[in-house]
């Protein structure tokens, strides 16, 4: 990537043009970049494929994107996830449902007057590279020209089902279709198998495990997990989590003691011991599921290896018979917008997408991924403190470093981060939020003594 800034200042000087900025989606990521542009100065348009800003806390959402079932409340405290210029309410819960984090959000955009911005019920069907811009066809037909592109479009809504041999003669859905234990099919009475052990798995299962609702309720995983707990003494649990200037070995050696402390051995509940220590895996919380196993309303299941009618084969040979599987296995990162043939702009085979401090892809001028992390505990205001790096850039106060340089740190922030977890799919954009805002905003100050250094 050029290290000249695209900057207002420079378009003065004849150098540059002043940055038009196009910023693809309305959520969380979204609406929050789109403040610092505005803050700053920077022309940008705003488009959502939807009637309404909130992406995957929409519950509902008409463009069938957001992941939120009916009783759904965030496992991130509204502290940790709350904007830094725009409180949450004080009367808000620790963990809010999902109806207040969408009306926190609204209010947000409402008191930055950011709705006018936004071209709601149009998508970006087409992004591609033209000259040193972005030409963007939009679902209106429309085509539009831009010096920079954002993408906000979220990671949550591409699901990934596994391919089970043979035919199921029941119902398979994937969470994300999940809404209720009624829709988009009547569990009651109903032997259910939920597969996978991460946060919307022991939500659905801990849901559809009360002995009123299915008549037999399983979970299968391929290996077990650590189950934390929401709170500690009293405290949400990601309130008392070690500051960033604590060693990252001595905090993690010192959370996985606390945690073994907490909840004891996996099998005491019933449940499979995980072959990893606590915190190789992204953390499944839950204030339910270890109750729920323990009193015997939810059975653990190995691995399914094939479907047969209504018969399900496990990977220790055994079978069991069920009407319902519902697939919480994750989702795959997607840019519907890039042509497939523009490879340097998708994620590889195994998932993989490094980009230099989670946002830009060294070597792609003026294009940049805002909250495409795996982001522990928050995602919610992730894009809010890379923005701060983006706008800087855009105005000419930060400059990057070179593209060697940049595949460099890109290539160490991601042992950095990713060397505590077993390698799998869900793992490739795990972060930790702290330590990464602490770095990220050490790249900021780098970035703009470059740009100092080159006027």
């Amino acid at each position: 990537m050029s290290t000249a800034p695209s900057s207002a200042a420079n378009s003065a000087a004849g150098t540059v043009p002043a940055p038009h900025v196009a910023i693809i989606g309305a959520g969380c990521s979204g609406i929050t970049t789109a403040k610092r542009l505005a803050d700053y100065g920077i022309a940008y348009d705003q488009f959502e494929m939807s009637d309404d800003i909130g992406g995957n806390w929409y519950f509902g959402n008409p463009n069938g994107r957001s992941a939120v079932y009916e009783s759904l409340h965030i496992d991130t405290s509204t502290k940790r996830l709350e904007f830094e210029d725009f409180p949450a309410p004080a009367d808000y819960p620790d963990f809010p449902h999902h109806t207040l984090i969408h009306d926190y959000f609204r209010a947000y955009v409402d008191e930055f007057g950011l709705g006018d911005r936004i071209e709601f019920n149009t998508e970006v069907t087409r992004a591609a590279r033209s000259g040193d811009g972005w030409e963007l066809t939009l679902s209106t037909g429309e085509t539009r020209h831009y010096t920079d592109l954002v993408v906000a479009n979220g990671h949550h809504w591409k699901p990934r089902l596994p391919d089970y041999p043979g035919e199921f003669a029941g119902d398979l859905i994937h969470s994300h279709a999940y809404v209720n234990p009624f829709d988009p099919v009547e569990i009651r009475g109903k032997r259910v198998i939920v597969v996978g052990m991460g946060n919307s798995a022991m939500d659905i299962a801990s849901e559809l495990s009360n002995r009123w609702m299915a008549e037999k309720l399983y979970v299968s995983a391929r290996r077990g997990v650590w189950v934390l707990p929401k709170y500690r003494n009293g405290v949400a649990a990601d309130k008392v989590m070690a500051p960033p200037d604590i060693p990252k070995a001595v905090a993690l050696e010192a959370s996985r003691k606390l945690i073994r402390e907490l909840v004891g051995e996996m099998s005491n509940y019933g449940l499979p011991d995980p072959d990893h220590e606590p915190l190789a895996a992204h953390p499944s919380v839950s204030a339910d599921f270890l109750t729920r196993a323990g009193s015997g309303d939810i059975h653990m299941l190995p691995e399914i290896t094939r479907l047969d009618g209504h018969t399900v084969h496990l990977a220790d040979g055994a079978t069991v018979e069920a009407d319902v599987i519902i697939c919480a296995t994750g989702y795959e990162m997607s840019f519907p917008f890039f042509a497939d043939t523009e490879a340097d702009l998708h994620p590889d085979d195994e998932h993989r997408y490094p980009l230099f401090k989670r946002m830009i892809k060294p070597g792609v001028d003026h294009l940049f991924y805002l909250g495409l992390a795996q982001s522990s505990p928050t995602i919610v205001n992730l894009a809010e403190q890379q923005s701060k790096l983006l706008a800087r850039l855009l105005v000419g106060d930060y400059v990057l470093p070179e593209v060697a340089e940049q595949e460099l740190i890109t290539k160490a922030d991601e042992d950095a981060h990713l060397e505590q977890y077993y390698a799998t799919p869900r793992h490739t954009i795990q972060i930790d939020f702290a330590r990464y805002v602490v770095d990220l905003m050490a790249e900021i100050e780098a970035g703009e003594e470059r740009a100092r250094a080159a006027r």
